[in-house]
């Protein structure tokens, strides 16, 4: 019961500056989406903030995302200049700091 409550922080996908936006425009164009909006008419359950927060590259993309975008829009994953981080990645260190 206590594994299933726990939050499991999954890997995400790192891309270059500018890179992650150009991934997500891809796929909207391979879709034949007008808008990177349009993606979200294909199933997937992530809230359309998230998809923003994706597109102007305030969050990473979780593993299970790009590859299921990669999927659908037929991209070839190994062939992208991406690494593979942890999910807490980049997150401060509250409090380790602090104490003296």
């Amino acid at each position: 019961m206590v594994s299933q409550l726990k939050m499991q922080s999954e890997e995400r996908v790192l891309f270059h500056r500018g890179e992650q936006r150009k991934f997500l425009d891809l796929v909207a164009t391979k879709l034949n989406c007008i808008s990177v909006r349009g993606i979200l008419q294909f199933g997937f359950d992530i809230p359309y903030s998230s998809l923003k927060n994706y597109y102007v590259e305030r969050r990473l993309l979780p593993v299970g995302f790009f590859e299921s975008l990669c999927h659908l829009a037929k991209i070839d994953a190994s062939k992208l200049n991406v690494k593979y981080v942890k999910g807490n990645w980049g997150q401060v260190k509250g409090g380790k700091n602090s104490k003296r």
